[in-house]
């Protein structure tokens, strides 16, 4: 079974001690290339159109909290 990451969302913590938030996946212009039907291309869209919506509010949410620790 091939795998395709969608959309991932990390939280790290880098070299200065600093938590940072990461948002990445595959680009809406390649699914095209990677999904061969019409319904798992439909499919596909909708998770990582939501999935970011959803995602973008977590980052937003961790960067505004963690600014007020510092």
């Amino acid at each position: 079974m091939k795998e395709a990451n969608l959309i991932s969302f990390k939280v790290l913590i880098n070299s200065k001690g600093q938590v940072v938030t990461e948002l990445s996946g595959l680009p809406e212009e390649k699914i095209d290339q990677v999904f061969k039907t019409k319904h798992d291309k439909t499919m596909m869209r909708k998770i990582i159109k939501e999935s970011k919506v959803k995602l973008e509010k977590m980052h937003s949410y961790l960067e505004g909290e963690l600014e007020a620790l510092n």
